[in-house]
């Protein structure tokens, strides 16, 4: 009974991993060539101020962080309409005061409501502590995700390449920009429980960054991410299993040395 037991949260964890990576891989490929990843901190930021208003207001710690990772992304738009400040500094405010925040509310819930709250596991992942329920979370909303992809992604693509071209051409760049956004606070918040808030970004750009070594295509990259952060979340969890490590931190590790390896094998394979 006990090794059933075993089984079974072994088997939830390696496919709300997989589940995680087979997302991540692609939407992380957008933001490696937009180099957007300060705007993936920012929201993986923001994302523990969603889960202390979660706490606060009894709701679901997803629903709570897709809120708060929506209503930042939304308010960034705003921002940007303005010259004063350069984009760059607007993400490091908003990051670094979401993330200040957060950290001070829970610390008031914890003090007043006397709730135990392990923000360890929120911060790095507790990827062995993955239930039915997040299992739900993970593939209900990556589909969304990926149905959304799928949909904008000439579009997406055409933004990347040439903005200006692509408006010419009539791309909705506005609204396709906003899209893209709001599926970075999704998956944000659907991976928050697999790496933690403050390494998410990490398994949106490392497993992309090493697949645009072997890809020749945009279609391939995005599928060989998918399956690079698959490798990177069976071997950390391989890691933390057998060496009683942290599992956000191990499928990071993991992904960083197939991110290395990369640089080792021989010039005429890698292109």
């Amino acid at each position: 009974m006990e090794m059933f037991y075993i089984d079974d949260f072994l088997w939830r964890a390696l496919l709300g991993g997989l589940g995680v990576a087979l997302v991540a891989g692609p939407l992380g490929c957008f933001i490696v060539w937009r180099r957007m990843a300060y705007f993936g901190d920012t929201l993986a930021h923001s994302a523990l101020l969603g889960i202390a208003l979660g706490f606060l207001l009894n709701l679901s710690t997803n629903i709570s962080t897709i809120s708060v990772c929506i209503a930042i992304a939304l308010l960034l738009v705003i921002l940007q309409q303005q010259k004063r400040l350069a984009t760059d500094t607007l993400l490091g405010i908003l990051a670094h005061s979401a993330l200040s925040m957060g950290l001070i509310a829970l610390a008031f819930l914890q003090q007043s409501k006397g709730l135990r709250i392990d923000l360890y596991a929120y911060l790095f992942g507790d990827l062995l502590a993955i239930t039915r329920t997040d299992l739900y979370w993970i593939y209900g909303g990556g589909s969304l995700i990926l149905l959304c992809l799928v949909f904008i992604w000439h579009s997406l693509l055409s933004i990347t390449i040439h903005e200006e071209l692509a408006q010419v051409e009539g791309v909705p760049i506005v609204w396709t920009r906003l899209l893209f956004m709001l599926m970075i606070a999704l998956v944000i918040a659907i991976a928050m429980k697999i790496v933690g808030i403050l390494l998410i970004t990490s398994l949106l750009i490392i497993p992309p960054a090493t697949a645009r070594s072997f890809a020749h295509t945009p279609e391939q990259m995005a599928i060989l991410a998918s399956v690079i952060g698959g490798i990177a979340v069976a071997l950390g969890l391989y890691m933390s299993w057998h060496w009683d490590t942290p599992t956000g931190p191990s499928v990071v590790v993991a992904a960083s040395l197939l991110f290395t390896l990369t640089f080792l094998l021989p010039r005429r394979i890698v292109n």
